[in-house]
C-alpha cells in the first residue's frame, strides 16, 4: 500500500476508528506507523483510551508482531511557529507573535495556509528519513476532515494560489501537492450502508477524481451480521403460511399446537421482525450496488455489538489484515 493513507468519511461513519484500525493493521509484523489527527478533536486519544495527545509524536500502541503505532495531533498554531522558524529563523520573535495573537489570526483568516500547515506536517513525516537513509515511518495514516471537505483540504495548491504566487508558502504548497498527487498517497472513504453516507461517498469520489487526487478504497463500517439465508429471506417475504410457522414453532417446543397457544401468538411478532430485516437487507444490497459502481475495492468491518473499546479496535485491525490491507 501507499505510504500516506488518508482516511475520510461522512460524520458518524466511524472514520477515526477506521483510521486507528488501519494504523494498527499496517504496523503489524514489526513496522512503524504514524497516525495523524488534523481536526483538533482528540479522537485518536479517545479510541486508544489514552490521555490527550500533545503536539509531538508519541507511541500509543504496539501491534501484533512487535510493530509500533505513533500518534500526532497537529496544532496549526504550533505548526506555523515551526514553519516560521524553518524558513525565517524567527526564534523568540515567533513566540512573541503567538502571545500577541498574530499566529491565531493568521491561521484563522487564511484557511488555505492552515491546510498547508496541516497537510505539510503529515507529508514531512512521510518523507522523513533516518541517518541510515531509511524511512522513519513505514506508513503515515491521516484521520482527515469529513468527505464534504476532503477535496478542498487536500487540494492545498489551489487554496494558497491567492495567498502567494512565489516564495516559501508557494513552494511548501507545491511540495505538499507532489506527495498528495503521487503514488505515495491513497485517499480512503468510510461509509455505512445507508443512503446519505453512500451518496456523500459517491460525490466525494467524483470530486477527488476531478481534482486528480488518488482515491484508494471504500471501507463499509458497522456492517450488521446476516441473520437469514436465502431460504429464510424467502420466508420473511411471504413465502410460507402462518399455520406452517406456528407448527414449526410448536415442533421446536415453543408452545403447544392448540389454537391461540404460545406458538400461534409468536407468529405475528416474528413475521414483523423478519419483514423488517428483509426490507433492510434489500436497502443495504442496493447501497452495495451503488458503491460497486465506483470500481473501487470494497472492504467491510462488522458492527461490534458489545461496543467499541481497545480490544474491538484490535479486532477491526485484524479484519483489515484478513482483507488484504
Amino acid at each position: 500500500m501507499s505510504r500516506l493513507q488518508v482516511v475520510s468519511g461522512k460524520g458518524g461513519t466511524g472514520k477515526t476508528t477506521v483510521a486507528a484500525a488501519l494504523a494498527l493493521a499496517l504496523a503489524t509484523e514489526g513496522k512503524r506507523t504514524l497516525l495523524v489527527e488534523v481536526e483538533g478533536r482528540q479522537g485518536i486519544a479517545q479510541v486508544f483510551e489514552t490521555e490527550a495527545l500533545p503536539y509531538e509524536e508519541r507511541k500509543i500502541a504496539v501491534a501484533p508482531g512487535g510493530g509500533e503505532v505513533f500518534a500526532l495531533a497537529i496544532d496549526p498554531e504550533l505548526a506555523l511557529l515551526d514553519y516560521l522558524q524553518m524558513f525565517y529563523k524567527l526564534g523568540g520573535a515567533g513566540r512573541a507573535l503567538k502571545k500577541l495573537g498574530a499566529i491565531d489570526f493568521a491561521t484563522t483568516v487564511a484557511p488555505g495556509l492552515r491546510d498547508v500547515l496541516l497537510t505539510g506536517k503529515a507529508c514531512e513525516a512521510v518523507r522523513r528519513k533516518t541517518k541510515k537513509n531509511t524511512y522513519v515511518y513505514d506508513h503515515v495514516v491521516m484521520d482527515a476532515p469529513p468527505t464534504g471537505r476532503i477535496t478542498r483540504f487536500l487540494n492545498v495548491n489551489d487554496e494558497v494560489a491567492g495567498l502567494a504566487k512565489i516564495g516559501p508558502i508557494h513552494n511548501q504548497a507545491q511540495a505538499v501537492m507532489r506527495v498528495l498527487k503521487s503514488p505515495e498517497t491513497e485517499v480512503h472513504l468510510v461509509t455505512l450502508l445507508e443512503e446519505m453516507p453512500v451518496q456523500e461517498t459517491s460525490d466525494g469520489i467524483a470530486e477527488l477524481r476531478a481534482a486528480n487526487l488518488p482515491v484508494g478504497r471504500i471501507v463499509v463500517n458497522m456492517v450488521r451480521p446476516a441473520i437469514l439465508d436465502d431460504a429464510g429471506l424467502a420466508l420473511a417475504q411471504g413465502g410460507t403460511s402462518r399455520t406452517a410457522i406456528a407448527k414449526s414453532l410448536s415442533s421446536a417446543g415453543l408452545g403447544g399446537a392448540r389454537k391461540g397457544g404460545l406458538a400461534e401468538r409468536l407468529v405475528t411478532p416474528l413475521l414483523d421482525q423478519a419483514a423488517e430485516y428483509a426490507e433492510r437487507y434489500e436497502l443495504e444490497r442496493g447501497q452495495r450496488e451503488v458503491l460497486a459502481e465506483s470500481g473501487l475495492s470494497l472492504h467491510e468491518l462488522p458492527l461490534l455489538a458489545e461496543g467499541m473499546d481497545l480490544a474491538g479496535l484490535y479486532r477491526l485491525a485484524t479484519e483489515l489484515r484478513k482483507q488484504g490491507i
